[in-house]
């Protein structure tokens, strides 16, 4: 694990009619408190669009899990406050947040996306790993 990418080895990739979702997570000290139970994850996506149409992001769908088993899903509009569309060979990336209550967890969900033509579609965000440094040797 490099050190500026500390849980480089907990990224996750997934590929969904060619849009492909590559997730690197990281671990945040500056915004954790593990004394009074809290850890902070960065998260950085990038979206990138390997097929033919023209795509919008329109809406997600997160699955949090923390480490005692616990689940919160979140669903909302785009993100970050955006709804990138994305023309094919072109990509999208953005850094996002995730509080949990214990040291390790998982992450995994999808994007509701829509084609030029009104489509919607479904893409994958593969389960990726949120981990304190020092747990996994």
């Amino acid at each position: 694990m490099s050190a500026s990418s500390p849980l480089a080895d907990f990224s996750s990739e997934a590929i969904t009619r060619s849009i492909r979702v590559h997730v690197e997570p990281q671990f945040d000290p500056h915004r954790s408190h593990p004394a009074g139970g809290q850890w902070f994850f960065l998260y950085t996506v990038t979206i990138e669009n390997r097929g033919r149409e023209t795509v919008q992001l329109r809406s997600r769908h997160w699955v949090i899990t923390d480490g005692t088993g616990r689940v919160e899903e979140v669903r909302g509009p785009g993100v970050v406050g955006k709804q990138p569309v994305l023309a094919p060979g072109q990509s999208f990336s953005y850094t996002s947040g995730c509080p949990l209550r214990t040291d390790v967890g998982k992450m995994e969900g999808s994007y509701q996306m829509v084609t030029s033509a009104g489509e919607s579609f479904d893409i994958a965000i593969a389960p990726f790993t949120l981990c304190a440094p020092g747990l996994v040797h």
